[in-house]
């Protein structure tokens, strides 16, 4: 391939992960404009990656089809760390990122187990607390507010951790938000902890397996407002550190306004994830409500 050719073709593989991300993460996409333009390849790149691994399963007709897709996602990572040539638009864009700013193997792999160990769980094999699911957003979401902070070239302690509770938060209302989708695809309702659902009268144990029923609207509300809760504080925990965050750092961690956004919707319908106003707009308000929030957050600096 020439270098017009390969330039051409990774340009193409650029565009790529920016309309995955319109398409499939809108709400973070909206969040990635905002950042520098000497930011946003990295951003993209790295936020198409997750919108890959995030809807494997989903796609796929049977299980077993995304899980080998997530596998498949594994080993490029491995690839592209050798720098072998992958054709595919996501993984293309990955490489060359990866090559200009060192992003961390790390962080990339600690993320696409954390989707592997996720899928290989049956529906039936409920997390026993809502530290788990904490992990779980911080593996799955808080490393891409990681490894977007490495492709700006930020190094400070104060943003890595101001990202950790941003990404738990997100997580947590993410699942929150996606628990109506998760019943009507299985009938579980696996993504509410065992502690909380037996708190709230939602377990139900039998033949040696828990199980989480909704037989009432009001207890499902009431285990979705205490998970919400938790989200609630890590949102304040990364806002009492913005001033020791770098200003440089601060558009990355505008992701706590969706967040944040999600949250209030989430409390205006009494938390009740049924509610089809959450399905409205932008996480539950106007489009350009939700732009206006981005836009006054990014203009004063803050998250």
């Amino acid at each position: 391939m020439n270098g017009a050719s390969a330039s051409s073709s990774l340009r193409s593989a650029f565009s790529h992960c920016v309309q995955q991300v319109r398409s499939y993460d809108y709400h973070h996409y909206l969040c990635l404009l905002e950042l520098p333009p000497s930011m946003r390849k990295a951003a993209f790149a790295l936020r198409a990656f997750n919108v890959e691994t995030a809807r494997a399963m989903d796609v796929a007709s049977d299980p077993r089809v995304g899980l080998m897709r997530l596998v498949w996602w594994q080993e490029a990572i491995d690839k592209i760390y050798a720098k072998k040539l992958i054709e595919h638009p996501t993984a293309q864009a990955l490489s060359s990122v990866i090559s200009e700013n060192q992003i961390s193997k790390g962080w990339l792999k600690r993320s696409i187990e954390a989707r592997i160990n996720d899928a290989r769980r049956e529906v039936t094999d409920i997390p026993e607390s809502i530290e788990e699911l904490e992990k779980y957003a911080e593996d799955t979401l808080s490393t891409i507010l990681y490894m977007t902070l490495q492709g700006g070239g930020i190094r400070s302690t104060a943003a890595d951790h101001a990202a950790s509770h941003i990404g738990k938060a997100s997580g947590l209302l993410l699942l929150l938000k996606s628990l109506p989708y998760h019943a009507s695809r299985n009938q579980h309702f696996s993504y509410i902890p065992v502690k909380v659902a037996s708190k709230h009268g939602l377990l139900v144990k039998e033949g040696g397996r828990s199980e989480i029923l909704l037989d009432s609207r009001e207890h499902l509300c009431d285990a979705v407002f205490e998970m919400a809760s938790v989200a609630n504080i890590h949102l304040q925990k990364a806002r009492e550190l913005a001033g020791t965050v770098p200003a440089e750092a601060r558009p990355v961690l505008l992701h706590a306004v969706p967040a944040q956004v999600l949250l209030d919707s989430l409390r205006r319908v009494n938390f009740d994830v049924f509610d089809p106003r959450l399905s409205r707009g932008v996480l539950g308000i106007p489009h350009l409500w939700y732009q206006l929030k981005l836009k006054w957050n990014s203009w004063r600096g803050t998250y």
